[in-house]
Order: C-alpha cells, then sequence, then structure tokens
C-alpha cells in the first residue's frame, strides 16, 4: 500500500477548503450589500403641486371657456365666462317686491297728507293765521309734487324690469316661432304686451318730466312766498312726522335705484387663474348652467414644490427634518439625474401609503409621511415618482 507524501495531501486539503474560502466570500459578500443597503435606504416620493378647482362663484350660465385642456395659464388669465343673468332674473322680483313696497307707502303717505292738511287748514281759519296758512299750502304744494315725482319714478322703474322680461320672452318666443314650435300668434301677442309697455313707459317719463317742473315752480313759489313772509317755525307735529317719513322713503327710493343700476350692470363674471400651472381638468362645457361653488375646471401648478414618501415602521425612528437626502429621477435603465435636497417636515403619525406606492398592489401599505424640498435644478412634474435615499443624519 501507497503512502501519501505529505505534498500531495496538503494539496488535496487545499483542493477541499477552496470551496468552503468560496462560500463564505459570497456571504461576506452578501452581507455587505444588504449593510450598504441599509446605510443607503431608498424609498419612492411622489411630486407634489398645488391643485385649485376653478369654479363659480354665483349661479349663472357657462358662457365661454377661453382655454383647452393642457393649455399653459399665467396668473390673472381669463379661463371661463359665467352670464349671471340667472342671478340677477332671481334679484329682481326681490327689487321689484321692494319697490311696490315703497310705492304703497308713498301712496299711504299721500292719504295721510290729506287730511292732515285739511286739518291744519281748519286750525289756521280758526286762528285767522293766513301767513301761516299760507306758508303751509305752500309747503304742501312740495310735498305733494315730490310725491307725485317718486311715484311716477317708481312706476317707470317697475315697468322697465316688466320690459325687459318681456324682451327676453319676445326672444325666446321668436325662436320657437322659428323651429315652429308654437304658433306666430304667440309672438304677435308678445310683441304687443312689450310694446304697449314700452309707450306706457315714454308716456309716464313725460308725465315724469312735467312733474319735476311742477316741483321747481312750487319750490320757486315757496322760496318766494317766504322772502316775502316773516319766517315761521311749524308748530303741526304731525307734518313733520310725515315730512320725515317722506325723506325716508325718498333715501330708500335711491338705495333700490342704485342697486338695480348696479344689478344690470352684472351681466358677466370673468373667472381668473389664481396662479401660474396648466389646465388639467375640464368638468363643464359652454352653455351648461353652474351653481355657486360648482367646479369648471383644474388648474395644476407647473412649479413642484415638494416630493412626499413614506418610510416603513421599521425605519420611523431615523426620520427627523433637516436629514440630507439624494434625490434620484430615473431618466434611462442605465441613467439618471441625482440632486440632494434636505427632509423640511415630518408627519406626526402613521398613515397608508397611496395605493401607487404599494409594493403589492392588493396589499395596503402604511408608513410615516415625510416631505423634501424639490430643487430647483430638478426638472420634475407633478405626480412624478422620484428616488429618495440617505446620505447623512439618522438613517432613514
Amino acid at each position: 500500500m501507497r503512502r501519501i507524501g505529505f505534498p500531495l495531501f496538503a494539496f488535496h486539503w487545499r483542493l477541499h477548503l477552496l470551496p468552503v474560502l468560496v462560500w463564505l466570500v459570497a456571504v461576506a459578500c452578501v452581507v455587505g450589500l444588504f449593510s450598504r443597503r441599509a446605510q443607503r435606504f431608498e424609498v419612492l416620493g411622489i411630486a407634489q403641486g398645488q391643485l385649485h378647482q376653478v369654479a363659480a362663484t354665483c349661479p349663472g350660465r357657462l358662457a365661454s371657456i377661453p382655454v383647452q385642456l393642457f393649455d399653459l395659464v399665467t396668473k390673472g388669465q381669463t379661463l371661463a365666462v359665467v352670464n349671471t343673468v340667472l342671478e340677477n332674473q332671481s334679484l329682481r322680483p326681490q327689487l321689484q317686491a321692494q319697490l311696490e313696497t315703497t310705492l304703497a307707502e308713498i301712496e299711504r303717505l299721500m292719504a295721510q297728507l290729506v287730511p292732515t292738511e285739511q286739518n291744519i287748514l281748519a286750525q289756521n281759519a280758526d286762528r285767522q293765521n293766513t301767513r301761516i296758512s299760507g306758508a303751509r299750502n305752500f309747503s304742501a304744494d312740495v310735498e305733494n309734487a315730490e310725491l307725485d315725482a317718486l311715484r311716477l319714478r317708481v312706476v317707470i322703474e317697475t315697468d322697465k324690469i316688466a320690459l325687459e322680461d318681456l324682451a327676453v320672452d319676445v326672444k325666446i318666443t321668436q325662436e320657437l316661432v322659428e323651429k315652429q314650435a308654437i304658433w306666430p300668434y304667440e309672438l304677435q301677442k308678445v310683441k304687443a304686451q312689450h310694446d304697449a309697455l314700452a309707450k306706457k313707459i315714454e308716456e309716464n317719463e313725460g308725465l315724469l318730466v312735467q312733474a319735476q317742473v311742477a316741483l321747481e315752480q312750487a319750490e320757486q313759489r315757496q322760496r318766494e312766498y317766504a322772502q316775502q313772509q316773516p319766517h315761521q317755525l311749524s308748530q303741526d307735529a304731525a307734518l313733520d312726522v310725515i315730512r320725515k317719513e317722506i325723506k325716508v322713503e325718498e333715501k330708500r327710493m335711491n338705495e333700490l335705484l342704485v342697486e338695480l343700476e348696479s344689478l344690470n350692470a352684472r351681466q358677466t363674471l370673468e373667472l381668473k387663474a389664481p396662479f401660474d400651472g396648466i389646465v388639467s381638468q375640464i368638468l363643464r362645457r359652454p352653455t351648461e348652467a353652474v351653481l355657486a361653488g360648482e367646479p369648471i375646471l383644474t388648474i395644476t401648478q407647473t412649479a413642484v414644490t415638494d416630493i412626499i414618501a413614506y418610510a416603513a415602521e421599521e425605519q420611523i425612528s431615523g426620520i427627523q427634518e433637516g436629514a440630507v437626502v439624494e434625490l434620484v429621477k430615473y431618466l434611462e435603465p442605465s441613467r439618471a439625474q441625482i440632486e440632494r435636497s434636505v427632509v423640511t417636515f415630518v408627519g406626526p403619525a402613521v398613515e397608508q401609503m397611496p395605493a401607487r406606492l404599494w409594493r403589492n398592489p392588493n396589499v395596503p401599505q402604511w408608513g410615516r409621511p415625510f416631505l423634501v424640498k424639490a430643487p430647483m435644478q430638478m426638472d420634475v412634474i407633478v405626480g412624478q415618482t422620484i428616488g429618495i435615499r440617505r446620505v447623512s443624519g439618522p438613517q432613514i
């Protein structure tokens, strides 16, 4: 039996030891890779930007949308035009009711003024004070002229509101006749009502001019009489009360007229862009009726402000504000843009991640949210996923 020499034995021993050494080196490499991966932890974040839904501030009908989907818009640019006729139509009956109430109050004051004046005349006859009676008569003439002018203004403004409504009815009836939906007789009837009311307004405007001339003449006579006669203070409390009430009604009338003029001026409403961005959604179309607060389109801010990411529960303890991170934007499988940034905010509680960040789309994941400031030199868009990995500070 041959004995194996020592050199041959050493060779066989090294030959059997080589696989063990290779296995140990492989284990060391795997451990090193896992350690490096733990040190350079990487998660996916989503680029965030401001979204704003442009909505109508009052009821109306959408007249036009001068922008298209995915158009670039600037701050202050007109995005939609809303016709507020619906709002005006809803407010006009209220104004008309208030004007009618004012007219009724004026007529009540006129009815109250007559017996009061008769009582004053009787008292003046008893006292034989022709001077004071004359002054009161002139004052009564002025007050009657003022009330007559106010009454005509109320009637004219009320009829003008009704005339605008009839004009709308004429337009609608004209369209229906053109579509052969109704008989032409209906159009003639509406036009006749419109023309009759317009003629009435014209006649009342002429009467109003005459009433204003009569008022000026009455005031002129009152001034001339006051210059000829010594000034007398009114001793009739009832007339003082009526005069004050007339002034109140006159002020209320002026306020209603100003509001009516303002209402006629509010025909359209332009909705402006709140910031520079892109039209990401168009939710309504022209000619559609919209309610107050109902969104019409959505604007997405072009500039990305920050990136939100979520750290798994085993990594929560290592998150803190001010930690330096690297942002990785993958351009191609072999190319990436890498920029440094810092963690600006860490959420106070664990939240459910967005579904697009789940490893398994059927298994929800949870994590602690944190924000990273988006570098200006990194060209990203809202909603794009960005890799985030720690560079310094506590391990994430």
